[in-house]
């Protein structure tokens, strides 16, 4: 592989105005595509096999016209202190405003509180449920407007007026500009300081910006025929993001080691692609299959989300194995700092060899680095750092033993949003569990009295201990089909509602004794319990999916029994730490002001198989790219020990670089207002740290020095049967694709590359 790639290196520096061409190409054709292509289906969020989804898919076949995911609000209209809604002029105002937004296009149906008891019982307050005929993400501007216009109008008769519900999601805005703005200008900023170049940091951006944008804009152009929503494409662009910056990192750097060393412009560009092209190619692999297993969830929404950053972690990948080495064929001393050319010259002219330039065999010829000196720290106190590590991890990982997951609303919001106001005002009106009811769809196919079937059912809900009321059952047209609602006592993600769901449903021979009906209990609040048992239940498969395929994956790319599942461990203790940070965050409010969490409560129930996923892919960023110099050192014929602080003098630097522009990426969606997006920067901003600078830093080097030479054993037998890919580029010593040895030493000058 390495032979094959440094070929790959070569042509794209030598054709690179070919290669460039091609790209912009690529990228023409991309946002052509993209921008032609007819807009982005609304999300879906369905759970297939779950009885809160086979009801809702009930219900569309026997109530035409009804989608499940058709956007709704909430108006709720609060009368001053010590006056009621009922009274004038409050009524008169609450009737023309539900007028006012029944007069919309896209409105199904509007609510009128004082017909349908949607007054509270002390006639505090008051609200209109407004119904559309379009999922919430297609619901318009004007749409929206017409409910600010009729709440303008409420309030100059002096009423408090706020609006809630899936259709002013919209409102909040989603993510994007501000959190990618600083993401990349922090990401900038590391780059500059790590490379020491402009020109360098500069290419880096470029290069990722390009391959973001091309995956991007195809995810669009093929949202409409896959079903991607414009939501599909947070995850890709956030990963596509990070990974683009840190693969060009990867190769930016081992191209300017090889041109310290004193390696003309295109031999050190193939040694770059050939070895660290070596480690980015099988670093990205380890990214997809983490994120194609999402698949084994089983809900269309995480499976898309894997699937489209895939393709940007795949387009990541290839650009830093194409257009990065023909960008550097367009600057290839540009990218160099200073102080590397007056190195590479006063090594030239000293006549150090390549070998002790590089630093491969320790002695005076090597520098002394920040890596280095962490390395021997290490060395000198494995058994100390190893203890301090787990400890660290271990501590973290405590509160994710108390782990609860949930889909939290429109509580979970920031006290200044219309949606959260609405949220809090209906819960003081009319109880905690007003916010969440619970959708209980009624089969009377088989009963012989549907009317009387569907009364009795509704009275024996009724008449269950955590429901407060039920309202008046509706049928379809056939009546053969009816549904009504059961209010729970507590809130939407409290556990006892949790328990109410699973009561209703174990007692449903109970509710439905004699009636000949059936019944299944569906509504947001019991799809999001049904999603968190579901992925509670997929996450162990997931792990052990993703792990087993990736630990084989290392198996080859280091041919060693012990690296793999040491990583897989390391991986283990980091993502177990990063979701106890997020329960400590999120669930039990610790330092929850600083980072903007208006509202403590469930961890929503997504996060933690996407942070398993994402996590281990980049985590196994790190273990390659760090521990395959390792490798490459002990190939070389260095021992243990030594190996480690080569791999460390080489790899440290950029491997701590590239983390702080992950967590720069991820660390600026912590910004956003959306609780999903807040908790996914959070979760992986905090994993990658404690990944890339406890695990891999630390423990890491602490467990190889340690095993000594156990860690690279492997059994006769399976060295035969295990392909040989050689990341570490041995076959480009024994047999480089590079010129005459004359060029080797060829003095690096001011302008000829």
């Amino acid at each position: 592989m390495a032979t094959m790639l440094a070929r790959v290196g070569r042509f794209a520096f030598r054709r690179r105005v070919p290669v460039v061409l091609a790209w912009l190409v690529i990228l023409v054709g991309a946002v052509v595509a993209g921008l032609s292509a007819p807009a982005a289906p609304p999300d879906d969020f369905s759970v297939p096999g779950v009885e809160s989804q086979r009801a809702f898919d009930l219900m569309q076949q026997r109530f035409p016209g009804i989608t499940a995911d058709a956007g709704a609000a909430t108006v709720v209209f609060v009368a001053p202190e010590g006056s009621k809604v009922t009274a004038e002029p409050f009524k008169a105002a609450v009737e023309s405003a539900v007028r006012q937004l029944a007069e919309g296009e896209q409105v199904a149906r509007v609510g009128d509180p004082f017909a349908e008891g949607g007054v509270s019982d002390d006639g505090s307050a008051a609200y209109a449920s407004v119904n559309y005929t379009v999922a919430a993400s297609g619901i318009t501007a004007d749409s929206l407007q017409r409910i600010d216009a009729a709440a303008a109008g409420a309030r100059e008769a002096g009423l408090r007026v706020e609006a809630g519900g899936s259709a002013m999601e919209g409102s909040g805005g989603g993510p994007g500009g501000a959190a990618e703005i600083i993401g990349v200008s922090l990401a900038a900023l590391i780059l500059v300081i790590t490379l020491g170049s402009l020109v360098a940091a500069g290419l880096s951006l470029l290069t990722a910006l390009l391959g973001v944008a091309v995956s991007m804009l195809s995810i669009l152009a093929v949202s409409d025929a896959f079903g991607l929503s414009a939501t599909t494409g947070t995850l890709a662009l956030m990963l596509g993001l990070a990974v683009g910056i840190d693969y060009a990192l990867f190769v930016f750097s081992r191209y300017r080691e090889e041109r310290g060393r004193g390696l003309p412009a295109v031999e050190a560009v193939s040694l770059a692609v050939g070895t660290a092209g070596s480690a980015v190619a099988f670093a990205g692999l380890t990214v997809v299959i983490a994120l194609a297993g999402l698949t084994v969830v089983g809900i269309p929404m995480l499976t898309k989300m894997g699937l489209a950053a895939v393709a940007a972690v795949v387009m990541a990948v290839l650009i830093a194995l194409t257009l990065v080495p023909a960008a550097i064929g367009f600057a290839p001393n540009l990218v160099l700092s200073r102080s590397a050319r007056r190195e590479a010259r006063r090594t030239r002219v000293a006549g150090v060899s390549s070998s002790d330039a590089d630093g491969s065999v320790p002695g005076a010829g090597a520098k002394m680095t920040f890596g280095t000196r962490w390395a021997r720290f290490v060395l000198r106190h494995p058994v100390k750092v190893l203890v301090l590590g787990v400890a660290l991890l271990g501590a973290l990982a405590v509160p994710a033993m108390w782990l609860q997951l949930g889909m939290p609303g429109d509580e979970s919001r920031p006290t200044s949003s219309t949606q959260r106001r609405a949220y809090d005002e209906l819960a003081k009106a009319f109880g905690p569990g007003f916010n969440g009811p619970l959708m209980i769809v009624v089969d009377v196919k088989g009963a012989a009295d549907p009317e009387k079937a569907v009364a009795s059912i509704a009275d024996a809900v009724a008449g269950r201990k955590g429901v407060v009321s039920v309202s008046p059952p509706v049928f379809n047209d056939t009546k053969d089909t009816a549904f009504f609602d059961a209010v729970p006592s507590s809130s939407p993600t409290d556990a006892a509602t949790k328990d109410l769901v699973r009561d209703l449903r174990a007692a449903r021979s109970q509710l439905t004794a004699g009636t000949g009906a059936s019944l299944q209990v569906t509504g947001t609040t019991a799809v999001n319990i049904d999603m968190a048992q579901k992925v509670q239940g997929a996450l162990l498969p997931y792990l052990a999916t993703v792990v087993g395929l990736a630990v084989l994956l290392l198996l080859v790319v280091f041919r060693s029994i012990l690296v793999p599942v040491k990583a897989a461990v390391g991986f283990l203790l980091s993502v177990l730490a990063s979701i106890g940070v997020v329960v400590l965050v999120f669930q039990d409010g610790f330092a929850a002001d600083l980072l903007g969490v208006a509202q403590t409560g469930p961890i929503m129930s997504v996060v933690p198989i996407f942070v398993v996923g994402i996590v281990f892919g980049l985590a196994m960023d790190y273990e390659v790219f760090l521990v395959s110099r390792m490798r490459e050192a002990y190939v070389h014929g260095e021992q243990p020990r030594p190996a480690i602080e080569t791999g460390f003098r080489h790899s440290a630097r950029v491997v701590v670089a590239a983390a702080l522009i992950m967590m720069a990426v991820f660390g600026g969606f912590i910004g956003e207002s959306d609780q999903f997006i807040k908790m996914l920067g959070l979760s992986l901003a905090a994993a990658v740290f404690l990944d890339a600078f406890v695990v891999r830093m630390a423990i890491v080097p602490a467990v190889l020095a340690l095993l000594g030479h156990r860690a690279w054993w492997l059994p006769g037998w399976l060295a035969r049967v295990l392909p040989r890919v050689d990341v570490e580029g041995e076959s480009l010593n024994r047999n480089p694709p590079s010129e005459p040895p004359a060029h080797l030493h060829e003095p690096v000058s001011a302008g000829a590359p």
